[in-house]
């Protein structure tokens, strides 16, 4: 029994050597995307606020209609994007 319980610790160390080789290969392969994969995230973090905040977007999309004084086109543009979000939320 005693040496049995000796093979299974070696083993375990070889198991824990072997995992934490695996967990510094990982980490120097994935280091090139980190910049890439946390911009992406950013990119989603924002999606995330407009589909949860239209009424925000709304607004800045009349604010800027009003000031650049193209109204109609704005507030034509503005309701077809508001029809396709709609649209699109409906899935």
């Amino acid at each position: 029994m005693n040496e049995k319980l000796i093979r299974l610790a070696e083993r375990r160390k070889r198991l824990v050597a072997r995992a934490a080789a695996q967990r510094m290969a990982l980490a120097q392969s994935i280091g090139p995307w980190r910049l890439p994969l946390a911009r992406v995230d950013q990119g989603l973090a924002a999606l995330r606020y407009v589909r949860n905040h239209p009424a925000w977007i709304a607004g800045g999309v009349l604010l800027a209609a009003w000031r650049l004084g193209r109204t109609g086109k704005w507030l034509q543009l503005g309701w077809v994007a508001w029809q396709m979000r709609h649209k699109l939320r409906g899935r």
